[in-house]
Formats: structure tokens, sequence, C-alpha cells
């Protein structure tokens, strides 16, 4: 059997996952690919013969496809710029993928860009299943972990009238005045300002209610959530389509009629981020700044970036935060269940909780399509992924998800802890 991986990047969440490869995972050769200017000397001290470092420039499509031809499955962990010429090359190659991110770039918002990321959706899926692929995306923290939690809350019930995601991740509750705004960054920055102007909806009793690009943050589109685990409230904003929830979970199309998908900040982000979306500084269209072209997104990417006081230091730690609210019947009596994982920074190893968040379960995905525990074809969803042998696989990594069942009122509002 081929025992191959190739992995492309080698970043902060790429270390964590070679870590834990090297750990659990049974192969013969481990490929990492990247393109910045020190990561070979890095791979070079593992001292592994296994291990291998390979430079790569992702836009040169034949040595991409020189590099996965031949591997078990590729483990993708690029800027989300890259991941649907990745997904491409690798049905091209025959080889399996997993990926942390959606496949289709966040910031392309023109109706033909979206159209066209639709149509190669498509045939990906189509290549894929032809050829006998897997292709797994969203398979992180948020996208991932929440959805793998949600599938676990509705197996719970009977009926499923209503369901609340949470993907999050936020500085510890002694952080929230650490700095001006609250926050510290654990992932891409320039994303994280790309993903407060996406539009979004929510499904309230059946009507959907859409969110506009520059809207994730105004009154109205968010709500609290006070959890004691927490050490007080946190706001909680429109991430992505609600809608989408009924596609995913085929068995709650037919009757949950109030749907919503949500991040977490601790309070006073939204007051900023309003101010800050609708003022444009996190617009993609670049705008002239002494005859150069600077991307609003991408300036304010590089200013908070260059400051120490927007990032983690030694004995601080971040949370990360999934949680699952699902309401509806069991056994004809109205029943409500929450599904919930927390983790915080490791300070032995340093490892922030957004790095094993992500990190765990690609290492996880990627060794359970080697040993055939993912089986189905074409592209796959996180929700499709058997529950057991990978909450198993994670328990065994420190984390753990914990599920709650108790009677419902009835209310459809989300917050309630």
């Amino acid at each position: 059997m081929n025992r191959k991986i190739v992995q492309l990047g080698y970043g902060k969440m790429g270390k964590v996952v070679l870590e834990d490869l090297l750990r659990t995972a049974d192969f013969d050769e481990l490929v990492v690919a990247d393109a910045g200017p020190n990561f070979r000397s890095e791979i070079a001290a593992i001292q592994d013969p296994r291990v291998k470092a390979v430079a790569l420039d992702v836009d040169d499509k034949p040595a991409l496809l020189a590099l996965m031809k031949g591997a078990a499955v590729v483990v993708e962990l690029l800027p989300i710029r890259f991941t649907m010429q990745v997904a491409q090359a690798a049905v091209e190659a025959g080889v399996h993928l997993i990926s942390s991110v959606f496949i289709i770039d966040w910031s392309i918002r023109d109706p033909a860009g979206i159209q066209r990321q639709q149509e190669q959706m498509a045939e990906i899926d189509r290549v894929a299943r032809q050829k006998g692929l897997t292709v797994l995306k969203e398979f992180g923290m948020d996208p991932g972990l929440d959805l793998i939690v949600a599938g676990q809350t509705i197996r719970q019930l009977d009926e499923v009238k209503v369901l609340y995601t949470y993907g999050a991740g936020f500085p510890e509750h002694r952080l929230a005045t650490a700095n001006p705004i609250g926050y510290k960054f654990t992932w891409s920055i320039v994303d994280t300002m790309y993903s407060y102007a996406i539009p979004g909806s929510v499904v309230r009793n059946g009507a959907k209610h859409e969110v506009p690009s520059d809207g994730m943050f105004s009154s109205g589109n968010w709500h609290i959530l006070d959890l004691k685990e927490m050490g007080g409230p946190l706001e909680c904003f429109v991430n992505g389509d609600g809608a989408t929830l009924a596609t995913l979970f085929p068995a709650i199309a037919g009757s949950a009629t109030t749907l919503g998908r949500f991040i977490c900040r601790r309070p006073g982000h939204a007051a900023f981020w309003e101010k800050m979306v609708k003022s444009g500084f996190v617009r993609a269209e670049p705008v002239k700044v002494r005859g150069v072209d600077v991307v609003p997104a991408e300036f304010c990417a590089a200013l908070l970036g260059s400051q120490a006081q927007f990032h983690y230091g030694v004995g601080e730690r971040d949370v990360a935060l999934i949680r699952a609210d699902a309401r509806g019947t069991k056994g004809g009596k109205p029943v409500r269940t929450i599904g919930q994982l927390v983790d915080y920074r490791d300070l032995a190893t340093g490892h922030t909780a957004m790095q094993r968040t992500v990190a765990y379960p690609m290492s996880i995905g990627a060794q359970m399509i080697m040993n055939g525990r993912i089986s189905r074809r074409g592209i796959v969803e996180p929700s499709q992924v058997p529950y057991e042998p990978f909450v198993a696989a994670l328990r065994e990594r420190g984390l753990d998800i914990t599920i709650r069942t108790e009677s419902w009122t009835g209310g459809i509002e989300p917050g309630a802890a």
C-alpha cells in the first residue's frame, strides 16, 4: 500500500500537523512543500530520513502535479486563494486531498467569479468520483469541528427545529483588555480581515434574513452568549450562510425552521469593527496611495501584524470554542442538546488552541483517508466523516467533545446558556 504523504504549507498550522503526523501516522515518506526561506533547514533539523523538504511555487502547475503524483494523500495548508487550483491539481494527479478551508475563495465576490468557482467545484467533484478520490474540505476548526459537533447534537434528537453552530478563537478572559481591540491573532490576519466583510444569513421561523457584506457587526445581526466557562459574555456574529446547515445535514432539512452559524469575540468587538468595515478598511479593492495600489485589508493586516501587542506572548493563552445548539423533540418531548469543545493554548508546547483545533483534525483526517476509515468519494463534508473513530483520535490528543441534553421550553432565540 502506498504510504506517501505530501504536505503543502509549513506555516503556523503546518508545523503542528507535521509534528502530529510524525508522532502518530504510519507512512514511508512525507514531503513538505513550501516557499518560505527557512523551512528546509527546519525540516532538516528533524533528522528523520522519511521527511523531505521541497521548495515549491504553487502556481507552477507541472511542478505541483509532479510532486503530488504517487502520494496517498495531499494535506493542503495554503492560503485560501490557492485551494481551488490545488484541488484541481489533486484530482488531475489522481490523489486524495484534505484541506482545512473552503475551496471557494471568499474574497471573490463578483457574480461571474462566484459562478466560475461553483462550476469548478462541480467538476472537481465529478472527476474525483470518477477516479475514486476523496476531497475532504473544510476539515479544520471552523469550518470543520463545528460541523462535526453539530452532527452529533442532531443525532441525539428525533426531529430538529432549531440549529445554531459556533466556532471561535479569541484571547482568554484576562487578556480582554491587553490591547485597544481586545483581540490577538492566531491565524492569517489578512484572511481575518476579509472574513469580516462576507455576506451571511440566518433563517428564523422559515424566513431567510440576509446580512450584507458590511453588516456582520451591525445591531440586530449579533447576539450575546454568556458562558461561565468563558469568564463572561461573548458577542456572536453571523458567519456565513445559515441555510447551508439544512444542506449539510439532510436529516433536518424537512423540519428545521431556524438556522444560524456564528463566530464569537469578547465584548467591544462589534463597536470597533462595525466602524472599520463600514469605513472600507477591510475591502479587497485597491485604492491609490501616492500613485501606488494599496489593498485596504492587506494594509490593516500588515499594520496590526507588525505590532507585538496583537500577538500572543509567553504565558498568554488563546481559547478555541466550538459549540452546537440543537432544539427539537426526542420521544415526543421537547429537548435541547448542546455539544461543546473548549481548548486553551498548551503552554508546555507553545501550541495555540487554534493550532491544536485545526492541525489535529487535519492529521486525523489524512490518516483516516489513508487507512480507509473515510471511504466516501468526491467532495466530502466534515459532517460526512465517521464520528466515533474521529472523536476517539481527537480525545487521544487531549481534545474532548461534551454533549448534554435538557428539556426545551420552545424558545428559538440564540444565546441562552
